[in-house]
This record gives structure tokens, C-alpha cells and sequence, in this order.
């Protein structure tokens, strides 16, 4: 008598729902996940054959594709030598590759490097070098950090409490959060006529002077708000931001972890504005999306002046801090960006995202569409039914995740133009 062998996507499946905790998802009432085996270029496969041109960038950080020979061979190469060694007195030639190609092509000033765990934990990290650096210039009021509404930097409490208290969604915790000083969104678009930014720009100036003795910092998206809204606001904002932080004696903070390695259509979104942080906070795509690894980087004024305070030292350490197979994969990453011209892919994806999504203005229920860089957003006027909307996508061969009231791409800098053209017109289909 013969047995009947469940299928093993079906028991990965069930495993997965009774077990597995997904992102912002329930327990009990989870959204559905697809089993993935394998990817390769821009492309997803999934269990069952089906193959899903990737619009996501596996949240940002795969901005070469899966399965790059480059990023493979820097990885077995270095796991050949070491997978890791703790940073505590000791150092390694990955750590230094990479911080010397950090310094080199982050916005000038920035020579100091504190690699971590995370985009979450680099924002936690800028947050104490600033704290850090009041108290050893013996000014330990000013605590308190400043942000714009509209922001979103990550899940750790720090980064929590300068996430948009109504919209960032972690208004939850709100009891539990230092409580942060928060400025309007700003409601210049980016490039707007200029002039356009001079209420945001005043409304900013006004907290910043009134409460300058309490700020460490004001800490913003450079340019492109992320999870927080997908709003692409205006580079005169950022410019001024960075004029009234030296004006107030407030210390930048620019976290580009979503915006960071040419995403914006610039290096980093900074460049923009032309400006140059105190601390900068970077992450996901810093590895190409092969590993977790992120990085805080700030001046020798602020490195110097924290080693000469009480503690002598700057009060962080994590375990796996400068992991030499993450850094020998990051450092591999840069060197990808600059012999494939990223500019140059970027650029194109964004005109072809002009051309097929801008149209979608005209369909009802869309309220706006913006494009940036490799970016593209579909903002409704609803939220949308994410679990309903994912089916459709992956019924039509793409891997497209909504939010909220937004629709949006953010694909490999490696697509090809017909992929892209698939991923835009499931979009046009679905809405």
C-alpha cells in the first residue's frame, strides 16, 4: 500500500505559518509568504518553477541582482582565510579596504568609520556619538534629537523614537521613547522652483533656535523620506537644513541608508544639496545585499573630541563589528559600482520610469506618482489590500510589496529595459 508524500513546499509552508515571525506581520493572521530556492540576475524562482523579476531589491540592498560572480568570489576567497574575528584588538585587511573606500567616496570630511550590525543600530550609533560629543564639550543638555515629520529610520528604540510619531509606525511604543523634537514634513517637492522650500525652511529654523540648547542633532533622509512616505522633497530644504545646523550649533545627521550607493541618481543623496554631514549612517545596499553590515561615519572633529571626554573611548562595540566576510563583500560591491557605472544604469531606469509610470496620474484612485533615481512611486489615495495586490503581482511574474497607500519600485541598477517594462506594466495592470 502505497503513501501519499506531502509536498515539501506545502510543509515548508505550513512550518512557516505556525513558526516563522515575518516582518510586520501577524501571528494569527499572517500575510502570505512564497517560497523562494533560488535567484539569480533580477530574477526570483520560486518552489513550484515560477520565476519573479525582483522590483524590490530585497528592500534596497540587492542593487547588483542575486548571484554575482564578483560578490560570490570575494566571499569564498575570504572564507578561505577567516569567517571572522572579533575587532576588539585586532584589525584586518577587509575592515581597512572598506573604510578606505568609504572615506574615499562619502561626501568630504567624513574620515572616521564605526562599522556595526545594521541599518537600525548605525542610526543608534549616530544618535550616541552625538550624545557622546555634547557631553565631552560639557554641554550635556543638549540630549535631545531633532527631526522632520514624515521620517522613518529604523526599529531599535533610538531610531523608533525619530520615526514619524503618527505615520512611522511605532506609535505603540510612543510612552516608551525619549521624546524628540519634530519639525513639519517639508512640502517643497524636489526639484521645485526655487523659493518654493521657504516656509518649510523657516518652520525648521524656528525650532532649531528656539530649542538649540536641548538638540544633539537634527537627523534626516537626505532628500528621499523612505518607509516613512516614499516623499522626495525639495534639495533646498537639505541645503538650508545643513546652513542652520551650523548656525545653531547642532550636529547632521544623515542617515542614507536607504538613499546611500546611487539609488537618488547620486552617489549619495547629500550631493544633492551639495552638503556634507557630521554623521553619516549607512546600510543595505553597503554589501550588495549579501550580508548584514552597516557603518556610521562622522569627522575627526567629532571622533576627536568624543576619545577626549570622560570615558576616553566611544561607548559601542558590537560582536560581529567589521565581520571580514561582510567587509570583503562590500568592498567587492564598490568596486562593481564603479566598473558597471552605476550612474549611468540609474539614470536610464529612471527615464524609462518616467516614460511607463507617470501615466498612471491619469488612473483613478492614484492620487500622485513620483520618480527619482531608481525609484519609482504610485501613491493612492487608499491603502490598498497588500495580500490581494501581492497575488496579482506574482500571478504576472513580478515581486512587487505595496504598503500602505503605495505602490513602488526600486529595482537592481542591473535590469534589463524589458524587465523593467514587466515590473511597470504589472503596475498599470494591477491598478
Amino acid at each position: 500500500m502505497s503513501g501519499v508524500t506531502e509536498d515539501p513546499s506545502a510543509e515548508l509552508l505550513r512550518w512557516d505559518r505556525e513558526h516563522l515571525w515575518h516582518p510586520y506581520t501577524s501571528m494569527i493572521n499572517p500575510l502570505p509568504v512564497y517560497p523562494v530556492e533560488g535567484a539569480t540576475g533580477v530574477r526570483l524562482r520560486l518552489t513550484d518553477g515560477r520565476e519573479l523579476i525582483d522590483g524590490m531589491s530585497s528592500w534596497w540592498a540587492a542593487i547588483h541582482g542575486y548571484n554575482v560572480p564578483e560578490l560570490n568570489d570575494a566571499v569564498t576567497r575570504q572564507l578561505g582565510n577567516m569567517a571572522h574575528v572579533m575587532f576588539g584588538g585586532i584589525t584586518h585587511e577587509p575592515a581597512v579596504a572598506l573604510g578606505r573606500a568609504l572615506v574615499d567616496i562619502t561626501p568630504t570630511g567624513l574620515d572616521r568609520v564605526f562599522f556595526c550590525d545594521s541599518g537600525s543600530v548605525s542610526v543608534e550609533v549616530a544618535h550616541k556619538m552625538a550624545l557622546q560629543y555634547w557631553h565631552a564639550c560639557g554641554r550635556p543638555s543638549k540630549r535631545r534629537l531633532a527631526t522632520i515629520r514624515g521620517g522613518y529610520h529604523g526599529d531599535t528604540f533610538a531610531a523608533m523614537s525619530v520615526c514619524d510619531p503618527v505615520g512611522g509606525m511605532h506609535h505603540l511604543f510612543g510612552e516608551s521613547l525619549p521624546t524628540q523634537l519634530f519639525a513639519p514634513k517639508p512640502a517643497a517637492r524636489f526639484g521645485a522652483s526655487p523659493g518654493s522650500a521657504d516656509s518649510d525652511i523657516n518652520a525648521l529654523e524656528a525650532l532649531l533656535m528656539s530649542k538649540a540648547d536641548e538638540i544633539a542633532a537634527l537627523i534626516l533622509e537626505p532628500i528621499v523620506q523612505g518607509a516613512g512616505g516614499m516623499w522626495f522633497y525639495s534639495a533646498d530644504f537639505l541645503g538650508a537644513a545643513r546652513a542652520l545646523c551650523t548656525r545653531y550649533d547642532v550636529l547632521l545627521i544623515a542617515d542614507e541608508i536607504a538613499t546611500g550607493f546611487g539609488r537618488t541618481g547620486q552617489t549619495f543623496a547629500c550631493e544633492h544639496a551639495d552638503i556634507s554631514p557630521d554623521i553619516l549612517c549607512l546600510g543595505k545596499a553597503l554589501t550588495g545585499g549579501y550580508m548584514t553590515l552597516a557603518a556610521t561615519l562622522t569627522t575627526a572633529e567629532v571622533a576627536e573630541t568624543i576619545s577626549r571626554g570622560e570615558a576616553g573611548v566611544f561607548m559601542h562595540g558590537p560582536t560581529f563589528m567589521a565581520n571580514p566576510l561582510a567587509c570583503a563583500v562590500a568592498a567587492a560591491s564598490l568596486d562593481l559600482l564603479r566598473r558597471d557605472d552605476s550612474a549611468a544604469q540609474v539614470a536610464a531606469i529612471e527615464a524609462q520610469l518616467r516614460r511607463e509610470l507617470i501615466p498612471c496620474a491619469n488612473t483613478p484612485g492614484v492620487a500622485d506618482v513620483r520618480v527619482l533615481g531608481a525609484i519609482g512611486v504610485v501613491e493612492l489615495e487608499n491603502a490598498c489590500d497588500v495580500a490581494a495586490l501581492q497575488r496579482s503581482f506574482v500571478e504576472q511574474g513580478v515581486w512587487i510589496r505595496p504598503f500602505r497607500n503605495l505602490v513602488y519600485i526600486m529595482p537592481p541598477y542591473v535590469i534589463a529595459a524589458d524587465d523593467l517594462s514587466q515590473l511597470t506594466s504589472a503596475v498599470k495592470a494591477v491598478l
